[in-house]
């Protein structure tokens, strides 16, 4: 195994912007940012008390305890992570494909950075065999490797790791002495949450897990950058506490004042929240679940999505008819498809990907919900969003690119 990959440079290492939301603020919200916003003094490092109560409560509802000194705030997921690994040290484990944010982070600190497998029916968690492996062999190389970074309601496959194919992740990693960062950002965004089982590493074990929520995933719009981040309830957690701290201070890594009002106020899930989280997940999810047909359809692979506001598709099977487009890799297949539907779509070399596989990460939000804030909130309130005229125009195009992709596909499949 390589130490070091050189096809992770350069313009591999970021891919272009993930499409926004762009779902109009909720009134609310902005009501209290907007009276949060005279205030002259900023938040402290780590978070205010009002935010880190507000977080604790969070964390309890969904079946985690945290006591005092267990939570930290910070300007987003990635500042974060960057504290945890800066403060865990070690080489860094993450599954393959994995969000696009999580490898250049450990990187940016020296970090070498070792993708895993996933198992056939997921992503966000390591194959438990190919974990054991991959720590084998760096460890054989003179690695440390000490960090496994993942996710079960993931990004960017959408999927939701079943409670019995985590638990086995976990406990590998638990015999290897990994601690363990769980990005739980997409957890508020299941599609059928009476029909999906999502569960929490930090229940199984809650001693080596730290918990990262980014709330742009569900409940604060994508320019209010906020996170909360829940660590052990051990002695070792409390020296995490004490250097993630560290680390915040010395980038003064703070969340402003008014979106840190902002964020404990949806952090206590207040009935206007919840209903716009819950209006915004229905939404996504028939966008997602179209999107996932006219994908299927064509040919291509994918895993039915499950959570979050995206989709990943394998268009392998579509190989020949794209590469008569000119088509022969992960970053083609980028560029082709962000030209014809008018949207990033980042290829999954993005994600840890191999760049020959072509597999793409596509998202359901703008532009598929519209291009005025007007047409995005009649998606909010539609119950049949996809009959919208803007929302049909959209799809109808995604749709076109690919049936024309299927339909070349079969004129070059050979005679029976």
């Amino acid at each position: 195994m390589r130490r070091t990959e050189p096809e992770d440079h350069g313009p591999v290492r970021y891919g272009p912007p993930l499409p926004p939301d762009g779902l109009p603020v909720l009134p609310e919200l902005a009501d209290v940012l907007a009276r949060a916003a005279t205030r002259a003094y900023g938040e402290p490092v780590g978070g205010g008390p009002e935010l880190l109560d507000a977080a604790r409560g969070y964390e309890e509802r969904r079946g985690t305890p945290t006591g005092p000194g267990r939570v930290v705030a910070g300007p987003g997921a990635p500042t974060l992570l960057v504290a945890l690994t800066a403060a865990l040290g070690g080489d860094v484990l993450v599954p393959r494909p994995c969000a696009a944010w999580w490898a250049p982070y450990a990187r940016l600190l020296g970090r070498p950075v070792f993708h895993v497998a996933t198992p056939a029916e997921c992503g966000g968690v390591p194959d438990p065999y190919a974990l054991l492996e991959t720590v084998r062999r760096v460890r054989a190389e003179g690695g440390e490797p000490r960090l496994l970074v993942l996710s079960v309601a993931d990004d960017p496959t959408a999927t939701v790791a079943p409670p019995e194919v985590l638990h086995e992740a976990v406990e590998a990693a638990a015999g290897e002495g990994l601690h363990l960062v769980s990005d739980e950002t997409w957890r508020d965004t299941l599609h059928a949450p009476h029909d999906t089982v999502l569960v929490s590493p930090a229940e199984m074990l809650p001693g080596q897990v730290t918990v990262v929520t980014d709330l742009a995933g569900a409940l604060l719009p994508d320019g209010w950058p906020a996170a909360v981040a829940r660590l052990p309830a051990s002695a070792a957690g409390d020296d995490l506490h004490a250097r993630v701290l560290d680390v915040l201070t010395a980038l003064d890594a703070r969340v402003a004042a008014p979106v840190a009002a902002a964020a404990a106020y949806a952090l206590t899930e207040p009935e206007p929240v919840t209903a716009r989280v819950a209006a915004t997940v229905r939404l996504h999810a028939r966008v997602a679940h179209a999107l996932h047909a006219t994908v299927v359809a064509a040919g291509a692979l994918a895993l039915p999505p499950q959570a979050g506001r995206h989709l990943y598709a394998d268009l392998g099977p579509l190989r020949e008819a794209l590469a008569a487009r000119g088509v022969g890799d992960a970053q083609d297949l980028e560029d082709f498809l962000t030209a014809r539907l008018g949207m990033p779509a980042p290829g999954g070399h993005r994600f840890g990907d191999d760049l020959g596989a072509l597999r793409v990460r596509l998202s359901t939000g703008c532009p598929l919900l519209g291009g005025t804030d007007t047409e995005r909130a009649e998606c909010l309130t539609s119950p049949t969003p996809w009959e919208l005229p803007h929302v049909q125009r959209a799809l109808t195009r995604v749709r076109s690119v690919f049936d024309d992709l299927r339909d070349d596909a079969q004129r070059r499949e050979p005679p029976r």
